[in-house]
């Protein structure tokens, strides 16, 4: 199926009112190389699309109207690839750390940008994670509860390689706890927050501040109301060559969903400049990218190929990143691999 031939998958958002938005897209992507070499982790494509289009269509679908991009890593990158915003529906304003201020500190860096007021509520987004959670029900929840801050928290299998944050019966957040071989809870910071816009403000600085180790904690010590909102929608930490390729295979596959990929659930998704030989299989989920070209009797299995990758005839690849340009030989084996 191509994306010419796909059908539209049929979206019914529920938007809140205009709300602010920032999305924090400065981090170096050091577990992803080399695949971010030359570029932010946030443009590699996942399901076809740079993976943050995902993120501002689901904001743009939720209601929100106006984004601002904390950028810093390849900060010159992202404006070409997404411009004004208008394409997505909302006016995107890009503002650049020049040197990196931590997760707090990009937060504080942009609210000169932002055009809330005090007590109004403002999304932020870590730009590496791919949600299909209930952007509206967290602000209705943030509002209902009069809160200071609400999380997006989600309950994983393994806590052991995330903070945890433990909650009461009501939902009030009990504390913020590091990473530890035998978590207190098997809930985790989802990274999707309402801040009230003062609180944003209150940051230090022209310093790094990180907003899961000093923010959220100094905020409990003061008495700050934080409220956790779970929802247990589909939720990926895209941080890794073969989260990348799961987050590609289950939106090509209709696992997880996106406004930015509005074609019905396949086995494959094949760019319309993509040349596929017809004894060749691509399953899986896979997607085939610009000018990519898969050779006789090849197989790419729940694999992404970016643009003008070449897998030789015979070839297998399976749960593998081919980077632009990258080439497989004939009758070559990979899984689990990364090729540029």
């Amino acid at each position: 199926m191509t994306a010419r031939d796909a059908g539209r998958a049929q979206q019914l958002p529920i938007r809140v009112a205009a709300v602010e938005a920032i999305v924090v897209a400065g981090g170096l992507g050091t577990r992803l190389r080399p695949l971010t070499d030359d570029r932010p982790k946030h443009l590699l494509p996942v399901g076809g699309v740079p993976f943050l289009a995902h993120q501002i269509g689901k904001l743009a679908q939720s209601g929100v109207d106006r984004v601002v991009l904390a950028t810093s890593y390849h900060a010159d990158a992202f404006e070409p690839t997404f411009g004004d915003g208008s394409a997505y529906g909302v006016a995107l304003v890009y503002v650049t750390e020049t040197e990196l201020l931590g997760t707090a500190g990009a937060l504080r860096n942009v609210t000169g940008a932002l055009t809330a007021g005090p007590d109004d509520p403002v999304l932020v987004l870590n730009g590496d994670i791919l949600s299909g959670h209930d952007i509206a029900a967290q602000v209705k929840r943030h509002e209902q509860a009069d809160a200071d801050v609400t999380l997006h928290l989600v309950d994983v299998a393994d806590a052991r390689a995330y903070g945890c944050v433990p909650t009461d019966p009501d939902g009030r957040v009990l504390a913020f706890m590091e990473k530890s071989p035998d978590p207190a809870t098997h809930q985790v910071n989802a990274g999707c927050y309402v801040f009230r816009r003062h609180l944003l403000d209150e940051i230090p600085a022209g310093r790094p501040v990180s907003v899961e180790r000093e923010t959220f904690p100094a905020l409990l010590r003061r008495g700050a109301r934080l409220i956790g909102h779970r929802d247990p929608a589909y939720w990926l930490d895209v941080g890794t060559p073969s989260a990348l390729v799961q987050a590609s295979c289950d939106l090509v596959r209709g696992i997880a969903t996106s406004p930015a990929y509005p074609f019905a659930p396949a086995e494959q998704w094949l760019d319309d400049t993509a040349q596929v030989h017809e004894t060749a299989q691509v399953t899986g989920g896979s997607a085939v990218g610009p000018g990519a070209t898969v050779a006789e009797g090849a197989v790419v299995q729940g694999s992404v190929l970016m643009a003008g990758a070449v897998v030789g005839a015979g070839a297998v690849v399976a749960g593998s990143v081919v980077a632009d340009g990258g080439q497989v030989g004939e009758h070559a084996r990979l899984e689990h691999a990364v090729v540029i």
